[in-house]
């Protein structure tokens, strides 16, 4: 099997090799299913609550006497049929998140690098090609490019060329290594990754040669 290339965007054509283990991993769908539910699930705050009639305040002694009214018996108005009474059954706040091992989310990650280096949906960008903030051309190179969007651009923290280029576009998301996830690469149709991110990718990979 040949080496993955892509394509340097910006500039003359030309194809750079990827690195196998990152971009050439075997796709594992399931793997892949597990990574995005546990980001999606660790975003989630989990704060919806309600108060049970344990909680509502009030409602020390009944309301009224046990017999003789011809109501029906209650021992509080902290009862869920009261107004201002508490919840049946009340939501509590709970944790959604999931365990993933690190081993099965850097895995996670190489197969959907590889995925798009297999469409050939990811192409890579020299931080130098942006001699000063441009969005116009920065739309340019997505343009020349042909790819469907939404796109997804990793950037090393220090581009701020780059990162200003691209930030404004619609359909665009701009994020550095560190905070690159699996849910974000399976979002994208395409995904560019500069020259300087291209091994911070690794690392984050779990591939550090």
């Amino acid at each position: 099997m040949a080496a993955p290339k892509a394509p340097l965007l910006g500039g003359t054509k030309k194809e750079v090799s990827l690195d196998e283990t990152v971009f050439a991993a075997e796709v594992k769908p399931h793997l892949v299913h597990e990574a995005v539910r546990a980001e999606l699930n660790a975003a989630r705050q989990g704060t919806r609550a309600a108060k049970s009639r344990g909680l509502v305040a009030g409602g020390r002694s009944k309301p009224w006497r046990q017999k003789g009214t011809g109501r029906a018996r209650a021992g509080t108005i902290r009862a869920p049929q009261f107004t201002g009474g508490g919840v049946a059954f009340p939501p509590t706040s709970r944790d959604f998140s999931i365990k993933v091992n690190k081993k099965a989310m850097r895995a996670a990650l190489r197969a959907a690098l590889s995925d798009h280096a297999q469409a050939g949906t990811l192409g890579l960008v020299a931080g130098d090609s942006f001699e000063a903030p441009s969005t116009k051309q920065a739309v340019e190179l997505l343009g020349k490019w042909g790819q469907q969007t939404p796109t997804l651009v990793v950037v090393s923290e220090d581009e701020e060329t780059l990162i200003k280029s691209f930030r404004n576009l619609e359909r665009v998301l701009v994020t550095v290594p560190a905070e690159l996830e699996v849910a974000q690469v399976v979002w994208a149709r395409s995904l560019v990754v500069s020259e300087a991110a291209l091994p911070l990718v690794h690392v984050k990979a779990g591939v550090t040669s």
